[in-house]
């Protein structure tokens, strides 16, 4: 291949089936990813364990699969890794309730709370999640956590941590030209994988693995049907989710939204019961429009009603 040219066979990494292929069979690349997120607080990590490191074939198709990444490290802290690829309305919220739901199913009833560990997300999102000022515009990577508003200084705890890295601002990392850092190079990764010149550049070894091993991934035929198979289903979902808004809008009453919800979650989830169905029928219209948001992302039909 000519040192200028592009890959077009290349399978995208930011594919969430392609992405958690990369790290499951590569354990240490996960390591390398958060030690470069998390430069800055403490000492970097030397191994995971990845607690789902199954992937169901026969569930790719399906819309509502889940493919975070969920590891722990050598000190019992907690990982929620995800790449997002498409926005929607309830993205924030849904994050904050899976991160916090991780949290929590660490321990059980009448376990001790002091035995909880700490529970960090590292979610990649594949377009620009803060744009409302100037300095929003001008930053790509974001650590949320717990602390006082009028004193900052003052942090309630650090058990729940939430990194959230705009790909797109890929030169709004707070970097110059001349700084390379490893996450510079994991973005660049993630926004350049076809580039042969960009990529050859890089001077990071697990970069350079993770891009080798996207070449192994993409040359084998089955795991390219497993990525399109789900690139299929995402798209499915979107497609689905605007023509039940459109038909709403269409309808301009509330009777017809609630009608056009019923047959999108019986499509996903099969028939209603009675009571989900007398739900629908005395929601609002409010109601019925954050419902439709979370189609998407919801794995069960009480997490699409959680009120959460």
């Amino acid at each position: 291949m000519p040192p200028s040219a592009t890959n077009p066979d290349l399978l995208d990494p930011k594919n969430d089936y392609v992405f958690k292929r990369l790290f499951v069979r590569a354990p240490e690349l996960l390591v390398a990813l958060i030690n470069a997120v998390r430069v800055g607080e403490g000492a970097p990590i030397a191994s995971v364990i990845i607690r789902n490191a199954a992937i169901d074939g026969e569930e790719l198709g399906s819309k509502s699969i889940a493919l975070d990444i969920l590891a722990e490290d050598e000190h019992g802290r907690r990982y929620d890794i995800e790449m997002q690829i498409r926005q929607h309305p309830a993205l924030s919220i849904r994050n904050l309730f899976y991160l916090a739901k991780v949290y929590a199913q660490q321990l059980n009833t009448g376990e001790d709370y002091s035995q909880a560990r700490p529970v960090i997300g590292i979610h990649l999102v594949d377009f620009e999640l803060f744009t409302e000022t100037k300095h929003q515009r001008q930053q790509a990577h974001w650590r949320f956590e717990f602390r006082d508003r009028n004193l900052p200084a003052v942090r309630l705890s650090d058990q729940l941590i939430l990194h959230i890295i705009e790909l797109p601002k890929a030169d709004r990392l707070g970097l110059t030209e001349r700084q390379e850092t490893d996450l510079h190079a994991w973005v660049k990764f993630f926004k350049h994988w076809k580039e042969h010149t960009t990529m050859s550049a890089l001077d990071s070894a697990p970069v350079e693995q993770a891009w080798s091993d996207l070449q192994r991934i993409s040359a084998d035929e089955e795991e390219r049907y497993k990525a399109l198979a789900r690139e299929r289903a995402l798209s499915d979902a979107v497609t689905e989710r605007n023509f039940a808004l459109r038909e709403g809008r269409r309808e301009g009453r509330r009777e017809g939204q609630a009608a056009v919800l019923e047959r999108l979650l019986t499509k996903r989830f099969g028939p209603l019961d009675d009571s989900t169905q007398a739900r629908l029928q005395h929601a609002t219209q409010e109601q019925l429009e954050h419902w439709s948001d979370r189609i998407l992302d919801a794995p069960t039909l009480g997490a699409v009603f959680d009120s959460h």
